[in-house]
């Protein structure tokens, strides 16, 4: 698609023919507004602008990428833009949280420090904070007839998602007391406030914020606890009755994770193919990812297995980053545990035994194997080799035990022969003898 882009626009540039000579400078992308705060179910724009760095452009491609847990896009396009032609209609995707955009303006192009692109329409769908990327990816194309690239800085903006003020009852929950934090609690239980005068309360949980409750009352109780709720957004919506006329809406979010982080492993530096090494101080590695609430932060714990009585007393959990340099270990064995944490503190353990050797034995025997200078043989691979010599030493005992027997047969029999020859001349001078007489 962008060679297409890029071919097309220098052909549409060719139409009118000007060729610039002059040394291009940097353009650049930015978003306006950079910063803002807004309600979860409200819209608001965000407009991309081009700087092109004091040139003549006259195509611009904008890949935008965007949290898809927390916006979507209503309208891609909205307001005035200085784009003439759009080489292909602006496309975005709320599943995949990105959007394209690709067009121009006929030659001499445009030289601006805030030429429009677009204007996009965002819909804020749940609280946090979420970032709207310019991608690298993107393009400022300058109009010398060869299509060069001068994009040299893309921007972002970063924008506050916030909870509407309840328009009805006030509700709290003990279990769920932040709504802009993820809980591993799936059973959670919310309350509301009465007011005078209030008779009923209609309430419904579900996963949209434009949930509404029914006109049918649940009664007037000022409580009530859900179980075993599935992973995910759910929103609970509540309204009061009072006198013959129901009241505003109140949404109120919970958001749950129960599941860990993915599997995953340790990797060290540098590497080897056992869990012998003779640095003393490896670099641990780890990754992993969490699909619901995401990754909070990782723990480590180093542990001495030299030390197995005061291990529990010495040895602690610390956060740390990957990757990570283990501090200076003596010769032994070791276990690193590392645990991650996702955002509502559901965690997953990974761990793996490393054994420390000095670096200035050749040969050296240890309780998985056997190490020579920096191959490490564990022992059911000692074994394997030495049945595998035993078994080729008894081959080689029975191969020269056949060829010796072999041999030793066949100069009897050569010995059989010149004996049996040797009767046989004897024989024959015999009857030569009886023959002249």
């Amino acid at each position: 698609m962008r060679k297409i882009f890029l071919v097309s626009f220098i052909l549409f540039s060719l139409f009118f023919i000007r060729v610039d000579f002059t040394e291009a400078g940097g353009a650049s992308l930015y978003l306006s507004p950079q910063t803002g705060t807004f309600f979860v179910g409200s819209t608001f724009d965000v407009s991309i602008f081009v700087n092109t760095g004091e040139n003549n452009v006259n195509a611009v491609e904008v890949d935008l990428k965007f949290d898809q847990k927390k916006l979507q896009i209503a309208s891609p396009t909205a307001g005035r833009s200085f784009i003439a032609v759009w080489i292909s209609q602006p496309t975005f995707s709320n599943t995949e949280g990105t959007a394209t955009f690709q067009g121009g303006v006929p030659s001499p192009g445009i030289n601006t420090s805030s030429g429009l692109v677009s204007t996009v329409t965002f819909r804020a769908i749940n609280p946090g904070e979420v970032a709207v990327s310019i991608l690298d990816s993107s393009q400022v194309l300058l109009d010398d007839g060869k299509g060069t690239n001068i994009l040299s800085s893309v921007g972002r903006g970063v924008y506050k998602i916030i909870i509407p003020p309840p328009e009805g009852p006030k509700v709290f929950s003990p279990t769920h007391p932040d709504q802009n934090k993820w809980y591993n609690n799936n059973s959670p239980t919310l309350s509301w406030e009465k007011e005078e005068g209030v008779t009923d309360f209609s309430y419904s949980i579900d996963d949209s914020f434009y949930g509404v409750p029914d006109n049918i009352s649940e009664g007037n109780h000022t409580s009530v606890s859900f179980a075993d709720l599935e992973d995910g957004i759910w929103y609970f919506h509540i309204k009061a009755k009072k006198g013959n006329a129901w009241g505003g809406i109140t949404h109120y979010i919970l958001l749950i994770d129960t599941t860990p982080p993915a599997d995953f492993t340790l990797s060290f530096e540098p590497t080897l193919r056992s869990p012998v090494m003779t640095s003393r101080e490896p670099t641990v590695s780890f990754i992993t990812t969490d699909s619901l609430s995401g990754l909070d932060h990782y723990e480590l714990k180093l542990i001495d297995l030299t030390k197995v009585p005061q291990r529990k007393e010495t040895e602690f959990f610390i956060e740390v980053f990957s990757p990570y340099q283990l501090p200076s270990l003596n010769t032994g064995e070791y276990e690193v545990m590392v645990r991650a944490f996702d955002q509502a503190l559901n965690r997953q353990d990974s761990s793996q035994k490393i054994e420390v050797i000095p670096i200035d034995k050749i040969f050296y025997i240890t309780k998985k194997g056997i190490n020579i200078w920096t191959i490490f043989l564990p022992w059911w691979k000692v074994i394997l080799i030495l049945l595998f010599l035993i078994i080729l030493v008894l081959i080689i005992i029975l191969w020269q035990y056949k060829r010796h027997k072999t041999l030793s047969q066949r100069r009897k029999a050569l010995k059989e022969i010149e004996e049996k020859a040797k009767e046989n001349g004897q024989e024959i001078k015999r009857k030569l003898g009886e023959t002249k007489v």
